[in-house]
């Protein structure tokens, strides 16, 4: 059962029963229906809170965390791509901003944060190794 159709069928029942309990129904007319603890309703709203946090809020946390590191780590002959579509190659590497060499005699100063993707040349082989900077 997958995570949207279960926090439907729980608050259809936590609905029902609440209008069962409202109309009367829940304790006239109708067979007696087994009354839910107290405790369960707080433990169903910590449990959709649990979900939503570990499928949502933390996978994206920790993508965060992993693309700052990698822009962190960029050092000069870095092939970046800007995210405004600018490729060129780290020359000079400073606190907060970079120098990239996009043509001959023509450099230009980007902050970091603003790198999108890192390829570094690796040093064995004369490929390039692509290195995700955002997620």
């Amino acid at each position: 059962m997958s995570l949207p159709s279960f926090i439907t069928t729980i608050f259809a029942q936590a609905t029902n029963t609440a209008a069962a309990v409202s109309t009367g129904t829940a304790t006239g007319d109708s067979p007696a229906q087994p009354q839910q603890p107290t405790w369960m309703t707080p433990l169903m709203l910590m449990l959709i809170v649990a979900a939503v946090y570990f499928s949502m809020i933390r996978p994206q946390q920790q993508a965060k965390k992993k693309a700052e590191e990698t822009i962190r780590g960029v050092k000069t002959g870095d092939k970046v791509v800007t995210t405004s579509g600018i490729h060129g190659v780290v020359s000079n590497v400073k606190d907060t901003t970079v120098i990239v060499k996009i043509a001959d005699n023509v450099k230009i100063e980007i902050e970091k944060s603003h790198i999108d993707k890192i390829t570094r040349p690796e040093s064995s082989s004369g490929s390039e190794k692509p290195v995700a900077a955002k997620a």
